[in-house]
């Protein structure tokens, strides 16, 4: 299982959904869908976009758990 840890990296900016929403150019609805980890799937460039804003690697807003 891959887990999305866009709320630990948004809290450690303190960094609000809408503030991140204007920054990366998505809905504040679909950064909630991958903040409360109910996403299927992520674009490359979506990914790209939220490293940017956020300062950080695809490493940092993923996890993978062995089940």
């Amino acid at each position: 299982m891959i887990r999305i840890k866009l709320d630990v990296m948004m809290a450690e900016r303190k960094m609000s959904l809408n503030k991140l929403s204007e920054l990366v150019d998505s809905t504040p609805a679909n950064l909630s869908i991958l903040k409360n980890e109910k996403g299927k799937a992520i674009r490359f460039t979506t990914l790209d976009t939220l490293c940017k804003a956020l300062g950080c690697q695809p490493g940092d807003l993923m996890e993978y758990i062995d089940e």
